[in-house]
């Protein structure tokens, strides 16, 4: 089976156990950025794979959501980024550039934009971290939302943060998918990967200092506390979480970024 792994910070509390304790037999991990993870979703590369959150509008009708699994922050995150020369309301017209590893943030930013600040940037897509020198405004995420650089920026806002003041909602920005197909032909391969989640979730809890240790290793570059940025993420899909990404979704089909989801179709738990 061929699962996917979102090669940030953010995710890798979900692959600890596979990782580090307990790799999965028959199973072969493809780590990348989320639009990478998402396009391998959408030409059937992957059976199980993190997404962003927008991108399972394109993909309801070939997976299912697994219940237990969100990657999502109430409130300020850190690692989504509108880094600006000016502040956010004068943005119109002006050019932002929209990191090309991330669909959510993408669409999260302009319906802030457009639904709450009445304003529309040119939109440029961007590399994964851009500077200021060639964009008035720049989106960064992830990892590279994460290092000193962007401390040099004028203005900085979180998404997150931002999106909590104006909606009243946390934000979802990835969901787990699954192949229908997969779980039809191997849902014993499935239940692993799902049990493997859930047990290095738990081992988060117990063995934080470990688990901390082990993600700087990965990511060295990163200067962000990794303790309280993991304080700060909501790991599990609780129906809050859920009713939260139903609103983002109505708001993206609003502004015509996303396609209608008129519902979201979960795994059967076990």
């Amino acid at each position: 089976m061929e699962i996917g792994y979102i090669d940030y910070l953010n995710c890798y509390p979900f692959y600890y156990k596979m990782f580090e304790k307990d790799p999965l037999e028959g199973v072969t991990v493809f780590p990348g950025l989320p639009t990478q993870l998402n396009r391998m979703m959408m030409d059937k590369a992957l059976d199980l794979s993190p997404i962003s959150a927008a991108t399972y509008a394109d993909i309801q009708d070939d997976v299912f959501l697994l219940p237990q699994f969100c990657l999502s922050s109430v409130g300020y995150v850190g690692s989504v980024l509108l880094c600006s020369k000016l502040p956010i309301d004068e943005l119109h017209a002006k050019r932002v550039g929209m990191s090309s590893a991330s669909h959510t943030s993408q669409v999260l930013l302009k319906i802030l934009m457009k639904k709450f600040f009445d304003i529309e940037p040119s939109y440029l897509i961007s590399r994964p971290y851009e500077d200021l020198s060639n964009y008035d405004a720049a989106l960064i995420i992830g990892n590279d939302a994460m290092t000193d650089a962007v401390n040099a920026v004028p203005y900085k806002y979180d998404l997150g943060e931002l999106w909590l003041q104006k909606t009243g909602f946390p934000i979802v920005f990835a969901v787990f998918t699954v192949r229908r197909s997969t779980v039809k032909e191997n849902l014993s391969g499935v239940k692993a990967v799902i049990n493997s989640y859930s047990s290095s979730i738990q081992l988060l809890a117990q063995e934080k200092e470990t688990v901390i240790a082990k993600a700087r290793q990965k990511y060295p570059n990163i200067s962000y506390d990794v303790e309280s940025y993991y304080d700060t993420l909501q790991f599990e899909f609780t129906d809050n979480l859920k009713n939260a990404f139903r609103y983002y979704l109505s708001m993206a089909e609003d502004i015509k970024q996303l396609k209608g989801v008129k519902s979201l179709n979960f795994m059967d738990e076990f």
